[in-house]
């Protein structure tokens, strides 16, 4: 969990997993997956900083493909290592 502060000035903790985006409208705004949004004081920089760390710590990345899907694209996998 990362600790942030409400607009308010109330502290409360997020979970970096169940994070989706985040933006500064000028307010910093963390979107989870639920759909539910948080204003919270902090730069979106700085709450950036602060899911890193929690990886660093915790050993953890989240697991995301930067790939394109190209199953559908070959006849069969062995075109996909042809040089």
């Amino acid at each position: 969990m990362i600790k942030v502060t409400k607009l308010n000035g109330e502290l409360f903790y997020v979970n970096p997993f169940e994070m989706e985006f985040i933006e500064e409208t000028p307010d910093t705004v963390i979107s989870l997956k639920s759909g539910k949004k948080v204003l919270v004081a902090e730069k979106a920089e700085t709450v950036i900083d602060r899911i890193v760390e929690f990886y660093r710590l915790t050993n953890s990345m989240p697991k995301v493909s930067r790939r394109k899907d190209r199953r559908h694209e070959h006849e069969n996998d062995e075109d996909v290592f042809k040089d």
